[in-house]
């Protein structure tokens, strides 16, 4: 056990409420400081994208004790449901028979783990906003405004969980040697809503990622315990096929009527959802070094925020709890030894978590409905199911396992480098499942 601490951590988000969690349990004194209202007394809705759960969430969340409470609200998700513009559908499995992620509403999931934390005896604190922190006293200042009255709140440790515009970030960026940088998407995206059936049930299959791919704008859809589906719309925000191309209800009821045609009759609030709810960016943050001394640390987004194409956001950020409590149990009370270690280890798997999900935009948009891609994804589970030690296909690296996102990459493009010259073969798409082109993969592997 640690010397108990009296720790802040700024952000009630998903990664803020788990840390509190782990830390209250540890035996620590939490307070979470959150500028919002309680989420739990809000209408979550409007510009959300549905959460996966994968292995490295559930990791986190096993180690909470808290799996089967979670579980109870998600769906497990075990395949892609590609939409093609014929309005034919082509089911790719994510994995093995049984490996699956779990679809989680962001705003119940949320809920429920601020329930778990302030039962276990979390402080949680909302419409608190957080203006300054002394990084060398770990003490925050919050009040109404930023140019009022403040009141210090004085705490040994403080943990930024407050998403990709930490103010504590904030804070941290006057250091001289701070490294920052953040890119904007083009892309942005909007919720939509397919609604359950009447006796509730799903319209569409609730154990497949919907997809709607289109080139440089795609729709997907992940079920809800309600019967429902929310819907995401990525789209560029300007230029064509764009939102600010969408300018009326007949441009928008023309554009999906062309694009999107199997959605008529499941997404029938589609012209007020389109309008009523905001246009929304996507941005990938990235800074070093994530924390101060032993005071103060960065987590979750605050830190390494990514586009959301991999469903990686947030196990990232649990698994930043993982490896955190790790250093905890091995370096003790050496908080010093403890943040140093934390950051070095997971700087380098932010920033392949950051590049995968990059990629994964033009898999989804794009490759997915791309025939030379389609096959490559047989012939990878093929050769997979035949030699399971020697080819883990990519997705399942960084989704089935805890294998670190760095390592991942690195074995992903040396796969990919391997299929391109077996996709280069001839005839390959009418002759692959033979010995020779097993013999092949197996030869360069072992180049």
């Amino acid at each position: 056990m640690q010397k108990p601490l009296d720790i802040a951590v700024v952000g009630s988000g998903l990664v803020g409420s788990l840390l509190s969690l782990y830390l209250q349990r540890a035996g620590h004194r939490v307070t979470v400081y959150d500028r919002s209202q309680d989420i739990r007394n809000v209408n979550f809705s409007g510009r959300s994208i549905n959460l996966v759960m994968s292995d490295r969430g559930w990791r986190a969340v096993a180690g909470a004790g808290i799996t089967e409470e979670i579980k109870k609200i998600g769906i497990p998700v075990d395949k892609r449901a590609i939409h093609k513009l014929d309005s034919s559908v082509v089911f790719q499995p994510y994995g093995k028979e049984g490996q699956t992620i779990y679809s989680l509403s962001r705003g119940i999931l949320n809920r429920k783990m601020i329930d778990l934390a302030e039962a276990a005896g979390v402080n949680f604190k909302f419409e608190q906003k957080v203006w300054d922190i002394d990084l060398a006293q770990a003490s925050i200042q919050t009040g109404e405004s930023e140019r009022g009255e403040w009141t210090s709140h004085q705490h040994d440790l403080v943990f930024g969980s407050d998403g990709a515009f930490s103010r504590v970030r904030h804070k941290m960026q006057r250091q001289s040697m701070f490294n920052y940088s953040q890119e904007f998407l083009n892309i942005g995206y909007k919720e939509l809503h397919i609604p359950a059936n009447p006796d509730g049930s799903h319209q569409l299959d609730p154990h497949s990622l919907h997809i709607w791919p289109r080139g440089n704008f795609m729709l997907m859809a992940l079920a809800n315990l309600d019967g429902s589906f929310t819907c995401t719309l990525f789209m560029p925000h300007e230029g064509d096929y764009s939102f600010a191309s969408l300018t009326d209800k007949a441009l928008l009821e023309a554009f999906f009527a062309k694009h999107f045609p199997d959605t008529e009759q499941v997404i029938p609030d589609l012209v007020e959802d389109f309008f009523k709810n905001p246009t929304s960016y996507l941005v990938t943050m990235k800074c070093f070094p994530w924390t101060y001394q032993n005071k103060v640390a960065l987590i979750g987004d605050a830190c390494h925020a990514i586009v959301p194409f991999y469903g990686h956001g947030m196990n990232a950020g649990f698994e930043d709890i993982s490896v955190l409590f790790e250093l905890m149990d091995a370096h003790g009370d050496d908080w010093n030894a403890i943040f140093r270690a934390y950051e070095n280890s997971r700087k380098p798997n932010a920033d392949a978590i950051a590049e995968l999900s990059y990629r994964n935009f033009m898999e989804m948009s794009s490759k997915t409905a791309d025939e030379n891609f389609l096959l490559q994804k047989e012939i990878e589970r093929w050769f997979s199911d035949l030699h399971p030690d020697l080819w883990v296909p990519l997705y399942s690296r960084v989704t089935f396992s805890t294998e670190p996102y760095k390592q991942a990459l690195e074995m992903g493009d040396f796969q990919n480098a391997i299929m391109e010259k077996v996709l280069a073969l001839p005839g390959i798409k009418t002759n692959w499942k033979t010995a020779e082109v097993e013999h092949f993969i197996l030869s360069e592997l072992s180049k």
